[in-house]
């Protein structure tokens, strides 16, 4: 009943989300004599979301967000040692190792050899496929697409793409917002395996969801045998 399984990349395959909130916690620390924490996270925060339409996602608009929040919260006094640290945190970011989450190396493996799997993430391309080299995963995905968005359209166009009746198609991702509804608004199947922690945009109320059932697993370990509940 599954022709091809897309999955998520960041927080779904590998862990991404805390090494941004690492950051950011150093990020705080570095204005503390500025602001007090929760301003200088909660202004990040709506720079970011100002920049998404200029940086996308990823680190490199993270960094470039946490420079122009810098600026503004110390009214230009930031100096450039503190400048040139933000930078070095993104280059450490962009460069850190990729550690796969709990059960994906061997549930992945598996997988392929009886489905045609897609990484469908969004994000930064060159980031996104340097993660994927350096995951070793990527032999076992007939395709890869990576987006700047996720939306039912973006959904609907790789659907149309690959060939398949969108019943037939499976996302599994951690993001509500990004993997999983957008995907059921495009009459695609989705798997909700939830990280760890979340991202404040990734966030959905009660109202979003609709009052839609959604398929959740509490490991990617588990997604084989749900898969074979779909099939029986």
């Amino acid at each position: 009943m599954i022709d091809i399984i897309a999955f998520d990349a960041d927080d779904t395959l590998w862990h991404n989300e805390t090494r941004f909130q690492a950051t950011e916690a150093q990020f705080a620390a570095l204005l503390a004599h500025y602001h007090p924490e929760d301003l200088t996270r909660a202004r990040l925060f709506e720079t970011e979301m100002r920049n998404l339409a200029h940086f996308g996602y990823g680190v490199k608009g993270f960094i470039l967000s946490m420079i122009e929040t810098a600026v503004e919260l110390t009214e230009g006094e930031i100096r450039g040692a503190d400048i040139r640290t933000i930078i070095d945190w993104g280059h450490e970011m962009l460069h850190a190792p990729v550690e796969l989450l709990d059960g994906v190396a061997e549930t992945i493996g598996e997988l392929a050899g009886r489905h045609r799997l897609m990484l469908l993430t969004k994000g930064d391309l060159f980031d996104q496929e340097s993660k994927l080299a350096r995951s070793a995963l990527g032999e076992h995905f007939s395709a890869v697409e990576i987006v700047s968005n996720k939306n039912a359209q973006t959904y609907r166009s790789i659907i149309t793409k690959s060939g398949v009746d969108p019943a037939r198609f499976l996302m599994v991702g951690n993001s509500l917002r990004s993997d999983i509804l957008p995907a059921l608004e495009a009459g695609a199947r989705a798997v909700h395996i939830p990280y760890q922690t979340t991202w404040a945009h990734e966030h959905v109320d009660d109202a979003e969801i609709g009052g839609r059932a959604i398929e959740k697993l509490s490991s990617i370990r588990d997604l084989p045998a749900w898969l074979l509940g779909v099939r029986s």
